[in-house]
């Protein structure tokens, strides 16, 4: 499969999912320019598939977990290095909730309006009720673009990170919680 990375919308949406138009149509309104990848018959769900699209990408597609704390009260959406490990633990006390774990799916679709393998920041502009904090390791800031999936993990986005955090972001009316979490060798 070749993978064609194509600035802003894709010239065609059709058999595209709701959710998946509904970004490109809130970029748009925003102003923010960005650059998308397909792949359609190669879903962003295993390592090799991520590697291509990152370098079809020229960057680094954004790991993006959904946790929660144990009553499952409190959920939030970690946005990390895709190569660096993660340990709850040195998560929790920067964050003052303890045992926090993976989120279901109902809660993903509930709040964010996406299904495993989807996560992504842009799933926040479903989230009107900002039941979602989101955490964002430092480490990603200093990069000058993050990839991440318009809320479907078949397509793949390429946006400023500062257009992610100064207008996207703001948009939604959310707020960053920066944190810092280890490398490991």
């Amino acid at each position: 499969m070749d993978l064609l990375l194509k600035k802003g919308r894709p010239e065609s949406l059709l058999g595209r999912e709701a959710k998946e138009i509904e970004c490109y149509e809130f970029l748009d309104s925003l102003g923010v320019e960005y650059y998308h990848v397909d792949h359609r018959d190669m879903p962003a769900d295993t390592m090799e598939a991520c590697v291509a699209i990152d370098k079809a990408l020229e960057c680094k597609i954004c790991k993006n977990l959904f946790l929660c704390n144990r009553q499952k009260t409190d959920f939030y959406l970690l946005m990390m290095p895709a190569d660096k490990p993660f340990k709850t633990k040195d998560l929790t006390a920067q964050i003052n909730s303890a045992r926090l774990s993976f989120a279901d799916s109902d809660a993903m679709l509930k709040y964010l309006n996406i299904t495993p393998g989807s996560v992504s920041v842009l799933g926040l502009m479903n989230d009107s009720e900002n039941a979602v904090r989101l955490l964002v390791d430092k480490d990603i800031l200093s990069d000058e673009y993050i990839g991440c999936h318009p809320c479907v993990n078949t397509t793949s986005m390429k946006i400023k990170t500062t257009d992610i955090f100064d207008k996207i972001i703001d948009a939604v009316s959310h707020t960053k919680t920066i944190v810092e979490l280890p490398w490991y060798d």
